[in-house]
């Protein structure tokens, strides 16, 4: 039996804008999403369809450090691989980890275990700068709570978009990252966070609240938590679109070792879509990491 997610890869290749739902011996082993939208709207990632997380594992003890955890349906031969998505929301508590079950749906139901993570943001106790960055660190450092779920501990991805991102590339950088992950997925990720404070959007503006201060109050901040002058996980990806208006796809190439592919027309909520091309480009990503 094919597994799942390379089901999907094999129908997306060969028919590309057509949703189908695959059954054998009368068990649904995929779900293919088909890439028919462009440039989408964050009111539209709130409307994707979704499927309950089957458990909530606490990493530590505040009431937002936990990840919601999706575990796949179809018959697999194998325990699977697991995916950990880091949300983004411009590190601000307004934005929680709602908004990315339609990718971690999306994600299970291609055969992989999701480990979708809250954490504490700019508003909540104890979040910013560092607190949101130490509480991934947290949860990735225990990733034996996800053992008793019958999934392959020895095969992560931790995958992030925008903020978490940001996040997540910046744990990869750690040198423990190096044994606990296959690979680190940048979707849209802030990288040159000092560049990223100077500009005007509504989450540009977010970083100085995010890191307590501008660039020239908290110079030794900023230097921790930019990716520039960092050794990044040695299997780092980024995926960016070309119409991205709040990560200016400029932030893609701030780091130089990291794989970079550029969706032309895409997004930035195309990244956590999936019926985009970004999805299926991450799908392909995992497949061939995994």
């Amino acid at each position: 039996m094919l597994r799942p997610f390379l089901y999907c890869l094999l129908f997306l290749t060969l028919q590309p804008l057509v949703y189908a739902q695959a059954e054998t011996k009368d068990q649904e082993i995929a779900f293919c999403y088909s890439p028919t939208q462009v440039d989408v709207s964050y009111q539209s990632v709130l409307d994707l369809p979704t499927v309950a997380a089957d458990n909530t594992v606490f990493y530590g003890p505040d009431p937002l450090q936990f990840g919601e955890l999706w575990l796949p349906k179809s018959g697999l031969e194998s325990a699977p691989p697991l995916v950990v998505l880091v949300h983004g929301g411009c590190w601000l508590n307004a934005f929680d980890v709602n908004h990315i079950r339609g990718l971690a749906t999306a994600l299970a139901s291609s055969g992989y275990a999701v480990w979708a993570l809250e954490y504490r943001r700019v508003g909540d106790d104890g979040g910013g700068w560092p607190g949101s960055f130490d509480d991934i660190s947290l949860a990735l450092d225990k990733l034996d709570l996800l053992e008793k779920y019958n999934l392959d501990t020895n095969r992560v991805a931790l995958v992030g978009h925008s903020a978490g991102g940001h996040l997540s590339m910046l744990y990869g950088s750690l040198p423990r990252a190096k044994t606990n992950l296959k690979a680190v997925i940048g979707l849209a990720p802030i990288l040159d966070i000092k560049i990223y404070s100077q500009g005007e959007n509504s989450c540009e503006i977010a970083t100085p609240k995010f890191m307590g201060g501008t660039a020239s109050e908290k110079a030794r901040d900023y230097d921790a938590a930019t990716l520039v002058a960092k050794t990044v996980h040695p299997k780092s990806i980024i995926i960016h679109g070309t119409a991205d208006s709040i990560v200016d796809p400029a932030q893609a190439k701030a780091v130089n070792s990291a794989q970079v592919t550029l969706i032309d027309g895409a997004g930035h909520f195309d990244m956590i879509h999936p019926h985009t091309l970004a999805f299926s480009e991450l799908l392909k990503v995992l497949a061939l990491t995994l």
